[in-house]
């Protein structure tokens, strides 16, 4: 069966007065956050594809099912972090790529809070790891519960918008429509994605240094401090090997006595 053939078919099962769009519309964005291969921006994209000539005010419980299956899957990933922790660390940050991006999380959440919740939706791989960090770290859940759900309504709104255009757009062929809107939302995040290391690369040109992976602010703190350490005594040996300080200019021990010496 040809690709435009199987799309559309898909599509034409999408509808808003089908069982199936509403199980999908809340399933797929709940189970996304642990199972990241699951394509549930793809599908709320499909869903406005597929009702994008219709003005059925049913189309807002779509959309609400959307967020809520969004909204669902946040929590369950912070509840995961916060009750299964190691095991969680283990699974989604046990490599050095994971430990890297667990350490951007951490640092990132201290300086944004409930803005980076929000935005991080919308960067590949960073709402799993910022919705784990946040139940690892015991991010206050006060805080927590309402950014989730302000991403939630802004996902579910902006995914299904940009299907809906693109369903209008190519009326006659659905299948295309789905594809340039899937399409804009990876333009999107890759946009979002590269201000991100825009934004990074200009603090630290500025100083602002971030480390490359989770501990390496305190490695560099032990590292400064044994060189202080070693200069402190190499100091203390240099100070010992010339005698006591007999006065402000320095001179004393052998010093004193060429002095004495060269005097006479």
């Amino acid at each position: 069966m040809p690709v435009s053939v199987f799309t559309s078919s898909v599509l034409t099962s999408l509808q808003v007065d089908s069982v199936v769009s509403y199980l999908v519309a809340i399933l797929l964005p709940a189970l996304d956050a642990v199972i990241p291969v699951l394509p549930s921006e793809t599908v709320v994209i499909a869903l406005g594809v597929a009702t994008a000539g219709s003005t059925d005010p049913r189309i807002a419980l779509l959309i609400a099912c959307a967020a809520a299956g969004a909204f669902i899957g946040d929590n369950l990933c912070y509840l995961l972090g916060r009750h299964f922790g190691p095991a969680m660390q283990r699974r989604f940050f046990s490599t050095p790529k994971g430990q890297r991006t667990h350490a951007w999380a951490e640092r990132s959440l201290d300086r944004f809070g409930t803005q980076l919740i929000i935005v991080c939706r919308f960067i590949p791989g960073g709402r799993t790891a910022v919705t784990l960090t946040c139940g690892l770290t015991g991010y206050p859940r006060r805080r927590f519960v309402p950014a989730t759900a302000v991403a939630a309504v802004i996902w579910a709104l902006y995914a299904f918008f940009i299907g809906r255009v693109g369903g209008r757009a190519f009326e006659n062929d659905p299948w295309i429509g789905l594809v340039i809107a899937f399409a804009a939302t990876i333009v999107v995040s890759g946009v979002i994605e590269l201000i991100r290391r825009l934004i990074r690369t200009s603090r630290r040109h500025a100083g602002q240094v971030e480390p490359d992976h989770a501990g390496q602010d305190q490695h560099d703190r032990d590292e400064l401090g044994r060189r202080y350490y070693v200069a402190e005594e190499d100091h203390a040996d240099g100070r010992r090997s010339r005698g006591p300080d007999s006065g402000p200019d320095g001179v004393g021990g052998s010093d004193l006595q060429i002095a004495q010496r060269d005097g006479q």
